[in-house]
């Protein structure tokens, strides 16, 4: 899955596949993360976020099954 960078000072790049639902997150630590179930709605909301790290804090890291990848 390609991932974009973003700006952020957790969040190196995330990426996200549609038909699968998968948000797929690389930290600055470089560790990489899936996140299952996550609706495009929830990606673009993600991604236009005055911050990325806080709206995936809030919105994202505890409310979706995931698993480490890298």
């Amino acid at each position: 899955m390609e991932r974009k960078p973003v700006q952020s000072s957790n969040l190196a790049a995330i990426g996200y596949d549609p038909l699968t639902e998968t948000l797929e997150v690389e930290f600055t630590d470089g560790s990489v993360y899936e996140y299952k179930n996550v609706s495009q709605f929830i990606y673009d909301e993600l991604m236009n976020a005055s911050s990325h790290g806080s709206y995936f804090n809030r919105e994202i890291s505890k409310s979706f099954p995931y698993e480490k990848i890298g």
